[in-house]
């Protein structure tokens, strides 16, 4: 973990899910784009759709406008989560409420008996929340408080928002936004890559969580 945060290899990545209980929910697509020294590669991304296992709901289909036709032919999520762990390797992931979408992928790799997600993970939001205890939130007069969705963050930050509810352009906005937190941390004093996880593992927690979770469309 020694490696300066902006010369690092991330995988920022977003899923979009058929709700959020992940007992009987699942994951219906998962998008995701690399960094690398502070830089995102769109040649690199990742993109798949997922058959869940137990269809799509209506309410799911209102929020990520993914069909049931759009699925029927795609693979199942032991194909998909085989090739996304092949695409993260061991660089560690980024994501806004970064925690549900993590457990969701653990779930379902033992659901299928593949490996669990042990990849090192950063959000976003704590970490935002932790550069602003330090004063230096890159917001400006449009600093955030309270709960947010990750497009408030986005335009608060000058970064357009649209076509949200789309795994893989979700993972852009994402990006996009941790890109913009790198010279805040440096500023804060975080010169390593371990120094940036723990940052941003500062205001997790049960009742922290809690609130992101009302925030969160799947």
């Amino acid at each position: 973990m020694d490696a300066k945060p902006s010369e690092a290899r991330y995988v920022v990545f977003d899923t979009e899910l058929t709700g959020l209980d992940e007992r009987k929910n699942a994951i219906v697509s998962i998008g995701a784009v690399r960094m690398m020294n502070g830089k995102i590669d769109l040649a690199d991304s990742f993109h798949r759709l997922v058959k869940p296992k137990n269809g799509l709901t209506w309410k799911s289909i209102v929020i990520h406008g993914i069909t049931p036709s759009e699925v029927e032919e795609e693979q199942d999520i032991a194909a998909v989560l085989t090739e996304f762990a092949r695409y993260c390797g061991s660089d560690p992931v980024v994501g806004y409420c970064v925690d549900i979408d993590l457990a969701f992928l653990k779930r379902e790799a033992a659901r299928v008996s593949l490996p669990p997600v042990t990849n090192q993970s950063i959000d976003v939001v704590p970490l935002y929340e932790w550069l602003g205890s330090r004063g230096n939130a890159p917001c400006g007069s449009n600093a955030l408080t309270g709960r947010y969705r990750l497009q408030d963050m986005a335009r608060a930050m000058g970064i357009s928002a649209n076509g949200a509810h789309n795994a893989l352009i979700d993972a852009y906005i994402t990006a996009q936004v941790f890109q913009r937190l790198l010279p805040s941390a440096a500023a804060s004093g975080i010169e390593s890559l371990g120094g940036l996880i723990r940052a941003a593992g500062k205001f997790r927690g049960g009742d922290r969580n809690t609130a992101v979770l009302g925030m969160c469309n799947f």
